[in-house]
């Protein structure tokens, strides 16, 4: 039996996605189809659409809102930077899954195997999806770090903004990392398939309206990072639910940074608000689906 999601137009893909999902002997199956690399009469290697953009992503930035970004560094130093945290202290990936020098690795991964073994495939389709969506950081800091304000020139900026921008990718790039080497090891899913889809997502970009303008990018984020938070919090409790203890403790611990994540963000835009209301609230963000 298959599950066929629809196909879909997404502000977030300048491509139309198709995921399908087929049950196998033992994995979950996902293909994914793109006009993006079609070989249409006309098109130029499949990328005839990179010439579409977006003008008024083009308008130069208002010097005020640098100004007020600028003028909130010290203020940012003090209630953003604390809510990173120090990479001795954080979790990492090998935390939650067998140990590969572990003379009972093997067992670790049958056990592991175990009790994914009957989670219902509808749950892989959201994980997966979850995972997919982390795994396009490499789009996120691209998208940062062409943000006024949060650009860092050097690559080693001591800005707050800056420094905000490294540790954030870092931290996220845990994220996708934890759920590909999960996935993998479960044998519920076509890896190759996912990561073919993974490597469309990041070939094709994004454009999520918000140009080079912090405000905006701010504001979007704040709202991205509760969706993920929301995302992964209920994929922790449906792993609680189908008995995967190990799961529940890994979907949940990202959603804990997705909401330290959230809280910066929100904390960054309420300033905007107080310090340039008119602006702020004349801004208008464009959710991916």
């Amino acid at each position: 039996m298959a599950l066929i999601l629809n196909s879909f137009n997404s502000y977030f893909f300048p491509s139309t996605l198709a995921l399908s999902l087929m049950r196998t002997q033992r994995s979950l199956k996902f293909s994914m189809t793109s006009p993006l690399f079609s070989n249409k009469k006309g098109a130029k290697g499949g990328l005839d659409h990179l010439g579409d953009f977006n003008m008024n992503l083009a308008c130069p930035m208002p010097p005020k809102k640098v100004e007020i970004f600028k003028s909130m560094e010290n203020w940012a130093k003090n209630n953003v930077l604390i809510l990173l945290k120090p990479v001795k202290e954080c979790w990492q990936p090998q935390d939650f899954l067998p140990n590969p020098t572990s003379d009972g690795f093997i067992e670790q991964v049958h056990e592991l195997r175990k009790r994914t073994r009957d989670i219902p495939d509808e749950y892989f389709v959201a994980l997966v999806g979850d995972m997919i969506t982390e795994e396009a950081l490499p789009t996120y800091q691209a998208r940062i770090n062409s943000t006024e304000c949060f650009h860092d020139e050097t690559g080693v900026d001591n800005t707050p903004w800056a420094i905000w921008a490294r540790a954030w990718s870092a931290e996220e790039n845990r994220h996708g990392d934890l759920l590909n080497k999960y996935l993998f090891l479960s044998g519920r899913v076509d890896m190759k398939q996912i990561e073919k889809t993974t490597q469309y997502l990041i070939r094709s970009g994004m454009d999520i309206g918000t140009g080079e303008d912090p405000y905006l990018w701010t504001i979007y984020t704040s709202f991205q990072e509760r969706a993920a938070f929301i995302s992964h919090g209920n994929t922790a409790k449906l792993a609680m639910q189908h008995g995967d203890v190990k799961l529940a403790q890994v979907c949940g611990i990202i959603a804990s940074d997705e909401k330290r994540h959230e809280t910066a963000y929100t904390k960054i835009a309420e300033k905007l608000f107080e310090l340039d209301p008119k602006k702020s609230l004349r801004t208008q963000i464009k959710m991916p689906a």
